[in-house]
Parts: C-alpha cells; sequence; structure tokens
C-alpha cells in the first residue's frame, strides 16, 4: 500500500510542477512583451514550435513520465518506499539539487554530442535540438521541448525517485528552483549586461560565474559566432560543473547570433521526432 501510495506521489508531484511553471513563464513572458523584446522575431513555424509542446507537456507529457517513473521506482526499489522521509528537508533539497544538476550535465553534454554527424547519439541531440533550433532567446525557449525529453531528462526521474522515497517537498522545491533559474537565464532581460559594464564589478561578477550559471553564461550555450557556443555551458544552475569538466565558456557579450547555423528542421521534426525523422523530412530555410 505505501508503494502504491508513493508512486502516485511521483505522478502528482510532476504534475504539480507544471502549472507553477506555465504561471512564472506567464508572468515573465508578459513582462518581455510589454517591453517590445517579442517584436518582429516569430514566423508562424515557430509559433507551432512553441504552441505544440506547451500544450502536450504539461497535458500529456509529464502526467505519463510521471506515472513511468512512479512504476519504475516501485519496481526497482520495492521496499524502500518513503524510505528516506526522515532525512532534513533542507539537507535533502541540497543532496538532491546536486544530483540532479550533475546528472543533466552529462546528459545535455551527451545530446550535444550528438551533434556531429554520424553519431551513435544523434537521437539524443535531435530530440534536444528543439530548444535550440530557434534564432531568438527569451522566455518562450524554455517552452521549446521536445515532448520526448520530459521522458529523458534526469531531473525528471532524479526527483521522481526521490518523491518516491519520501523526498516529496525537497523534490518539488528543487524542481521550482531549477526552473526559476531557467527562466531567468533563458530571458531576453540581461540583467548581467549592466554589472558587467561596472568596472566596480566586473572581476569579482566573473568569478561569480564560475560557480552560478549566469544569463550570459547561458546565452553563449545558446548562440554561435562571437561569444557563441553550443559545445559549452551545460549546466542549469551550477557554473562550478562546466569549471571542473572544462566546458565552461564565460563570455564578454552578447553571441551574434542565436540558435544554429544553417537550415532549420522543419517543425514536424522539432516537435514529433522521433516519429518524424529529418532525414524524410524537408528542412525549412532560416532566415
Amino acid at each position: 500500500m505505501l508503494s502504491r501510495w508513493a508512486s502516485a506521489g511521483v505522478s502528482h508531484t510532476l504534475k504539480m510542477l507544471m502549472p507553477l511553471m506555465l504561471l512564472a513563464t506567464a508572468i515573465l513572458l508578459l513582462a518581455e512583451l510589454v517591453a517590445g523584446r517579442h517584436r518582429g522575431i516569430y514566423r508562424r513555424e515557430d509559433w507551432l514550435v512553441i504552441g505544440i509542446p506547451a500544450i502536450l507537456n504539461p497535458l500529456v507529457s509529464a502526467p505519463l513520465a510521471g506515472l513511468l517513473i512512479g512504476e519504475a521506482a516501485k519496481i526497482i526499489l520495492p521496499k524502500y518506499a518513503g524510505a528516506l522521509a526522515h532525512i532534513p528537508l533542507l539537507t535533502a533539497y541540497l543532496v538532491i539539487f546536486l544530483l540532479v544538476e550533475f546528472c543533466f550535465y552529462w546528459v545535455h553534454r551527451l545530446a550535444h554530442e550528438g551533434m556531429r554527424n554520424g553519431s551513435k547519439l544523434r537521437w539524443l541531440w535531435k530530440t534536444h535540438r528543439t530548444h535550440h533550433a530557434g534564432k531568438y532567446m527569451n522566455v518562450l525557449v524554455t517552452l521549446r521541448i521536445n515532448p520526448l525529453w520530459h521522458f529523458i531528462v534526469p531531473t525528471a526521474w532524479i526527483t521522481g525517485f526521490s518523491v518516491y522515497l519520501g523526498q516529496g517537498t525537497a523534490a518539488l522545491l528543487v524542481g521550482i528552483s531549477i526552473y526559476g533559474w531557467n527562466l531567468i537565464t533563458h530571458s531576453h532581460f540581461r540583467w548581467d549586461d549592466a554589472i558587467k559594464a561596472n568596472p566596480y564589478f566586473t572581476a569579482p561578477f566573473r568569478m561569480m560565474e564560475h560557480i552560478i550559471v549566469s544569463p550570459g553564461v547561458h546565452h553563449t550555450h545558446h548562440g554561435y559566432g562571437k561569444d557563441g557556443a553550443t559545445y559549452r555551458n551545460y549546466a542549469v544552475t551550477f557554473a562550478f560543473i562546466d569549471w571542473i569538466f572544462g566546458t565552461l565558456h564565460i563570455p564578454n557579450g552578447r553571441p551574434r547570433h542565436y540558435g544554429l547555423p544553417g537550415d532549420e528542421p522543419h517543425w514536424l521534426e522539432e516537435v514529433f521526432h522521433p516519429i518524424v525523422n529529418f532525414d524524410k523530412t524537408p528542412a525549412r530555410k532560416s532566415g
């Protein structure tokens, strides 16, 4: 009975995250719209790639992923439902947060390794590429997520197992923390520009960027050309993970271009990969 309750709790907790994430996204989106940060940058295909996942992910992918992870936890750890409930909230929060970030770094890095032609990880890159293909950077990029990604990303699996083991509150707080920082680092608003422009704060802030992912550090990951580096800065929150493993790039400014060079994949593949195969679907021209 406890195992069944814990399994259901995984699905419930992951589903709780989605409304909170969408509400936070809507608030920041409204601020960007009022500031005119979205004028003239979208085409019809962009709205499809943003809009369809924005509907499918909270209504279909997240609930199904929650059920899958809950059942997996019940099968793999049948006698451990609620076993870690005695651990203090702050301790559990920090451990889960660090574990999620470390595992996400490696899956994210492997996804970008799949960019290489002929790579065995090409399928993983195509699943993640949806998030990178837009030629802009703002809060809506957080919604450009292939629905399959919810079943792959370590964040869902680790927080889901944490709920099953009795740390639902800590897992929920970790999910909120990570997505909240995602909004900050994806937003078109760049408060770090003003800080870096001040000679008194430039050096201390650049040191801080070795520890925490700033908007500039993550914008670089979404760009190419000068100060763009999709092959760097894989961590979501803790830049020291990139620093330790030699993939940190601290830029001097915004990347010259956002998105990916060359032709953009067809919107059907961006949304429905692997059902729709890039090799069978004509690319659409960028620009």
